[in-house]
């Protein structure tokens, strides 16, 4: 068995375990600042126009009656078209939305390749002559996928890159990282633009290599290009939970424990709890109107304090 393979095995090993780590880290940071914005989605007949269960008389003593398919609705309108974004800086959105849709092909490429392995592994050919309409599917899927793929976040990627250099407001807000991360991720995505239409234009030779890889058998050579693709790929496995592109771990708490998070604060409550162990932090930055040293429950107090003087 090859070091690289061995090397890949290790990358995917790290990534998993570092992206859990990660999830439960934020999952167990205190609680956060409550926004109270609106609209809430998850408001059944009052999230269009953004009203609330507060509305109500004694809402407090009232079953709420959420929607949560609307919240999926929402974060799938931001996920996948990056609206926010479109709405408010329109020329950045020209590029982010081919770069973070091409991505979500490629996710979707790399579980139909893992599926295309699967079946060959039980004996089945996979190609464009199958019979069988699930090999089939997985292989024509598979094929829009990757080459749709790889050319979206291609071209995406060049264009961030570009205007953070050549944009000045973007320019003078970036730091080394992000050019970092776009040059790897650019290098990624067109050395896979090539493979997939030169040396591996069906990836059958990828389907097999995967085949080898999840029985833990040796595989044999790769094609130069496909072999600097698979070196890219560790390289950016082993370095992507260090960077904030990390930041797609956050997307559920940022809009169910942030944005949307409307649970009442009821007298014993978990959030009551929650509330009370954060006023209790100790504040270790200091300011013309903060103390360090003191917690925050006692800046809150001494500020009142001075407020009735």
């Amino acid at each position: 068995m090859g070091g690289l393979q061995l090397l890949l095995y290790f990358a995917v090993l790290f990534f998993v375990v570092a992206i859990v780590a990660k999830t439960i880290k934020i999952a167990r940071m205190p609680i956060h600042l409550r926004w109270d914005l609106y609209p809430v989605p998850h408001e059944k007949g009052r999230g269009a126009y953004g009203g609330s269960y507060f509305e109500e008389i004694d809402w407090w003593t009232k079953p709420k009656n959420f929607s949560y398919l609307s919240e999926v609705k929402e974060m799938g309108k931001e996920i996948l078209f990056i609206q926010s974004l479109f709405h408010h800086n329109r020329p950045l959105w020209l590029f982010s939305f081919p770069f973070h849709f091409g991505m979500y092909c490629l996710i979707a490429h790399g579980v139909l390749l893992l599926t295309g392995s699967i079946i060959i592994l039980g004996g089945i050919e996979i190609s464009w002559l199958s019979k069988n309409i699930i090999p089939a599917a997985v292989f024509h899927l598979t094929l829009i996928s990757g080459k749709a793929g790889w050319l979206l976040s291609a071209f995406g990627a060049f264009g961030l890159l570009m205007s953070r250099l050549f944009n000045g407001k973007l320019r003078s807000s970036a730091v080394l990282s992000d050019y970092v991360n776009l040059l790897i991720l650019l290098a990624l995505f067109t050395v896979g633009v090539v493979s997939s239409f030169t040396v591996d234009i069906s990836y059958s030779i990828q389907r097999a290599f995967i085949a080898d890889f999840i029985t833990v058998k040796s595989a044999p050579a790769l094609p130069g290009i496909l072999t600097a693709q698979l070196w890219i790929l560790t390289i950016l496995l082993i370095y992507f939970p260090f960077t904030h592109m990390t930041h797609f771990v956050g997307k559920y708490f940022t809009y169910h424990k942030i944005r949307w998070e409307d649970e009442p604060n009821v007298a014993g409550g978990k959030i009551e709890k929650a509330v009370s162990a954060a006023l209790g932090y100790r504040i270790n930055w200091s300011a013309s109107h903060i103390k360090s040293g003191a917690t925050w429950a006692e800046a809150a107090t001494e500020e009142t304090t001075e407020r009735e003087k």
